[in-house]
């Protein structure tokens, strides 16, 4: 699998590290309680199919990036920049 990043262009997998699912929203710090932050650190689902996940180029610029992909083929539909996603995104998805 390749990763159109938009820093470096085209690269390999095997050049990132996988963070997880970019949609997940950061519990608020005034209000969250132990087990919102239980759940937020360590609750993830596996799903099938589509998928924004947040990845690191650590063997290249090291920048942030949000992949949407999907999780069976492996087919990447889009790279952008975490810092430009989370302008289109500031909330998150609530789910």
């Amino acid at each position: 699998m390749r990763i159109n990043c938009p820093y470096c262009g085209p690269r390999p997998n095997e050049e990132f590290n996988v963070l997880g699912d970019a949609t997940k929203t950061r519990p608020d710090a005034d209000k969250a309680t132990a087990q919102d932050w239980l759940d937020y650190v360590y609750e993830r689902d596996n799903p099938k199919g589509r998928l924004e996940e947040y990845w690191h180029h650590a063997s290249g610029c090291r920048n942030w990036l949000v992949v949407k992909r999907n999780t069976v083929t492996h087919e990447v539909y889009s790279v952008v920049a975490a810092r430009d996603y989370k302008k289109t995104h500031p909330e998150g998805v609530k789910k």
